[in-house]
């Protein structure tokens, strides 16, 4: 593996390095470097004539703002389309300069919105730590002149290279066409007692089967409306309801009719605030890199081929329990793999369940396979009233042996961080059945820890898939130290999409709409600014 430059979450927002010539130079100074004035005087976007070709390249790009999940209005595009409509904004050399500086800077927080998102992902519990830049040449000079292919490129560059991103950009542009589709102007009908079967009449099924057309569920109908909920109508949606995280029986109950009902116009905003976070997730020089994305319940595994990303593998997982004990958001380096682990139960665990459980069942302490460890290392295997009270007081802790009850199954994947968040095996797999996985008390468990473990060690050959196996079988703990960390990112996205499909999934944190509200305050306070209702050195910005 290659050496991470300080960690995961250091890199993921550094300027590109991959512009050819100018654009470079474009794309780095617009981001990262200088003030607005001294790369305005360089950048000659309006002239004592007018508007330059150069500015209406840019308002081009900032009028298209939305197809990249940003709001152009954000760009001081009314200004931009009156400066460029009435070809006059440089009378003098004072205006020239003023149109310069101020096209310069919409143009610049466009770039870095798009590089780096509008918002610090740390105000919303996403631990990835800023930025560094110290590496960057932000003194290197401008073109003399901006071919239209160069600004296009520093705008391509800016973007998250995630292949995720290029999907919900796809995506996005079909569900802002949708938004106007009439099929949403109204509601369907309402069901006779709340649910649909196959076989039942429905007076909404014209409409059923115009939206389900639209949105891809259902591939072919004719003019014809059937007579009754059934045959292809039904297997649509049950692709519906599999895009929506619901169980797919084909059967329209309470859940698939308010998603059915869902306007686009929402999709729109929910896949912007998946296009947002991606700008956030760090991008790690290395050659592989651990994804989970908590709403989605799923573990991807990344190959990183120059500065790109490329799915490898995927699981099913189990994250922590919305409203209790969440999953924290952060990236980190994974370092050791531990088979046939021990488990030391969590203080607060062993307070809040532990402890009661054994008062009540003393005998549970040997079921579990439990032993007292001393903080001088002491170790007791028995369970007395006074090795409660030492746990109870924080003098001694509960310690779970390897073993076929183990919590933490036959192997763990550690990657230091402050909340001891590390990925698992586990005892009880058939919780991998079920659609939501919410059950933890934060840490993540895995559905296939040997595949993961052979992805962990790809490129130590000496750990065949038999090696492996065999240590996680041996019932005798042993840590083995990567020789290279790998970067362990916890996402949350309520929109991906998986084989060309989108898939629409349950905001179990609740943390999508105080995104959004964010975000359209944000928008508020710039427009406000730009439309001088508040000084510029008061302008929101990231």
């Amino acid at each position: 593996m290659l050496q991470l430059m300080r960690g995961a979450a250091t890199s993921h927002r550094r300027c590109s390095s991959g512009l050819p010539g100018s654009a470079i130079a474009l794309a780095i100074i617009l981001i990262c470097g200088g003030s607005d004035a001294a790369a305005a005087d360089e950048l000659t976007w309006f002239a004592s004539a007018g508007p330059m070709p150069a500015a209406h390249r840019a308002a081009e790009i900032l009028t298209q703002a939305s197809a990249e999940g940003l709001f152009p209005q954000d760009y001081d595009i009314d200004w931009l389309r009156t400066a460029l409509g009435d070809g006059s904004s440089g009378v003098d050399a004072d205006a020239t300069a003023l149109a310069n500086r101020r096209l310069h800077r919409a143009v610049r927080r466009y770039l870095n919105d798009l590089h780096a998102g509008r918002i610090d992902p740390q105000q919303f519990g996403m631990r990835y730590e800023p930025a560094q830049r110290s590496d960057l040449d932000t003194n290197s000079p401008l073109p003399s002149a901006l071919a239209e292919d160069q600004l296009a490129e520093a705008v391509r560059s800016s973007a998250p290279v995630w292949p995720q991103y290029d999907a919900l950009r796809q995506v996005l542009a079909r569900y802002r066409q949708l938004a106007d589709d009439p099929a949403w102007q109204e509601s369907l009908p309402p069901i006779p007692g709340g649910r649909l079967n196959p076989g039942q009449q429905y007076a909404g099924l014209a409409l059923l089967q115009r939206r389900l057309l639209l949105l891809g569920d259902l591939k072919l109908a004719g003019n014809k409306v059937p007579d009754r909920y059934q045959g292809t109508l039904v297997e649509a949606v049950k692709s519906f309801q599999a895009r929506h995280s619901i169980a797919p029986d084909g059967v329209i109950g309470k859940e698939s009719f308010e998603q059915l009902n869902v306007d686009p116009a929402a999709r729109v905003r929910q896949i912007g605030l998946a296009m947002e976070r991606l700008r956030w997730t760090p991008l790690p020089l290395a050659p592989r890199a651990i994804v989970v994305n908590v709403p989605e319940f799923m573990l991807h595994g990344h190959e990183m081929p120059a500065g790109t990303s490329e799915s490898r593998l995927a699981m099913k997982v189990i994250v922590g329990t919305a409203g209790k004990t969440p999953t924290p958001l952060f990236a980190a380096d994974m370092r050791f793999i531990e088979f046939s682990p021990y488990w030391n139960v969590p203080p607060s665990i062993a307070r809040s369940e532990t402890l009661p459980r054994l008062r009540r069942d003393p005998g549970y302490f040997d079921r579990q396979g439990f032993e007292l460890v001393g903080n001088d290392g002491r170790v007791v295997g028995g369970l007395s009233e006074a090795g409660i009270e030492a746990v109870q007081a924080g003098k001694m802790r509960i310690r779970q042996r390897p073993g076929a009850s183990n919590a933490l199954g036959s192997i763990k994947f550690v990657f230091p961080n402050r909340d001891n968040i590390y990925l698992h095996h586990t005892p009880t797999p058939q919780l991998f059945k079920r659609l939501r996985r919410d059950f933890s008390h934060g840490c993540i468990r895995v559905e296939e820890p040997l595949q993961l473990a052979k992805f962990v060690l790809a490129d130590a050959p000496e750990w065949s898939e038999a090696r492996i196996s065999e240590a996680m079988r041996r019932g005798r703990s042993a840590t083995l130290r990567l020789d290279e960390p790998l970067p362990v990112i916890i996402v949350y996205s309520t929109t991906v999409v998986r084989n060309g499909s989108v898939h629409f999934l349950p905001d179990i944190y609740g943390l999508d709409a105080p995104l959004e509200e964010a975000l359209r305050q944000r928008s508020r306070t710039l427009r406000a600014s730009h439309a001088g209702e508040i000084p510029a050195e008061s302008q929101a910005s990231r």
